[in-house]
Order: structure tokens, then sequence, then C-alpha cells
């Protein structure tokens, strides 16, 4: 199998938003990108949307749809960019799931709890389990980071009562950091997670002109709504190792939003 000379990134939920723009930013900076998403027509058109994108700066990219949910999967995705490329540097868990409907937590339903677990936490668990396996069968390849990166949510730390099982997935995907960073520390293998704030995506645009009106009132210090290339930055210098001596390092990417301040 002939091994590829750029390192080789896997980002899931990579059709739109911030999936989106951290695998062009990734491509910018030296990786070819494995491109995952659900396998609807929509997702596929955006995929390959954005994997012509990344060969239009000289990278190469692939996509792979499916359900990360489906953990028979795991293994298929992963197949796909060791077949192609040879190598696994980077693995970006970022698919993610909002709930189904927002209300009052003596409410939440047991589908729509499920339904973030599944995706935002159990997922989350076993591709970070399988990258690390790779990873450690792999080796490092030349001066080459090996880093698993994390998305989990500013709800970690900042609680949003009408979103509570939301909330309750994501901060267990940051245990999940965690543990694994202790596990893979002596191995030089990096995990990391970002904490996004109020980032302007499909996901957050129902509510678009609730947050336009408290970002403006203050909301959020900065004044101004979070975009995909704000949190593609961080995962470039995670991605590339500018974090030597930093294991299960969780960045807060929201403006000020989760500072206490009165």
């Amino acid at each position: 199998m002939t091994v590829s000379e750029r390192p080789v990134a896997l980002i899931t939920g990579a059709a739109r938003g911030i999936g989106r723009g951290c695998a062009v930013a990734l491509a910018k900076a030296g990786f070819n990108v494995l491109l995952n998403d659900r396998d609807g027509a929509e997702d596929i058109a955006l995929l390959q949307s954005a994997a012509r994108d990344i060969q239009a700066l000289g990278g190469d990219a692939e996509i792979f749809a499916c359900d990360v949910a489906d953990l028979d999967l795991h293994c298929v995705l992963f197949a796909a960019a060791l077949d192609k490329w040879g190598r696994l540097d980077v693995v970006m868990n970022n698919a993610g799931v909002s709930v189904k409907s927002r209300g009052d937590i003596l409410d939440v339903e047991v589908d729509s709890y499920d339904y973030n677990l599944s995706v935002n936490t159990r997922a989350v668990f076993f591709l970070t389990q399988r990258a690390a396996k790779y990873m450690l069968a792999q080796g490092q390849i030349g001066d080459q980071h090996r880093a698993i990166i994390n998305v989990t949510s500013c709800n970690v730390v900042a609680l949003a009562l009408n979103r509570g099982e939301y909330c309750v997935s994501k901060a267990a995907s940051s245990m999940t950091t965690k543990l694994f960073s202790l596990r893979l520390a002596e191995e030089g293998i990096g995990v990391y997670e970002i904490q996004p704030g109020i980032i302007e995506t499909e996901m957050t645009r129902p509510s678009k002109a609730k947050y336009d009106k408290l970002i403006a009132e203050g909301l959020v210090p900065m004044k101004r709504w979070g975009q995909p290339e704000d949190i593609a930055k961080y995962v470039v210098s995670m991605a590339e190792g500018q974090m030597p001596y930093s294991i299960g390092q969780a960045v807060l990417v929201d403006g000020g939003l989760t500072i206490p301040n009165f």
C-alpha cells in the first residue's frame, strides 16, 4: 500500500458548518481529508461540493456518507481513509445533533434523550476508541502529530434548561476527551476538545433572530456571532501539534459568552 506523503484527517459532520470550515482549513494546512456526514441526498451533494473545494486547493478529498450513530459502520469509515491514503493522523469528531424540541427539562422525552446520546456521546466515545487503536497500530509517521479532536459545546459549562439532554450528551463527551487524553498521553497522541459558543451555522439558523438581539444586547462580550473559521484556527493548531505539553485541553471558543460577569 502506498502511504500518502500528506497527513490525513477524518472529519465527521463535514457537509456544512463547523465541519466543512475545518475541512477546508486543514486542506490549506496540507492535509488530505475524508469527509463524513449522513447519507441523505442533500448531505451527499454538500460533501461532494466540499470535496471539490478541497481539491481546488491542491488537496485530496474523499467522501464517505454514513450515520456515525451506527457503530457497525465505524470500521468501514476508517477503512475508507486507510485504503485511499494508507495513513490516518487526525480524527475530528464533529458530528452532532440538537434536541428534537426545546422545552422544560421536566418534559424531556426518552427518544430525544436517546437521540442526543447516540450521536453526541456514544458515537464520539467509540470513534475516539477506534481512532486511538488505529493510531497506536500505525505509529507516528515522520514528525506528523497524531490528534483526536472532539467538538462539544459551551453547554458543557453553561447550562441550558430548555436543552437538558443536549447538555448531558456534550458533558459526557467532555469526559470522554479527558479519559482518552490520559490513556494516550505517553503514546504521543493528543486528545483535545473544542467547546464552541454561538456559532453561525445551519444548526443555529432557526434561532438567528433571537441571538442577533441577545448578542447586540451584550450576551456575547465580543458582540458578534462565532464563525466556523474561528473554530478552524484552533483545530489546525491541534492537528499540527502546536500544543505539545497539553493533554485533554478544552478550549472555549465563545467570544466570552461563558465568562462570569456582573
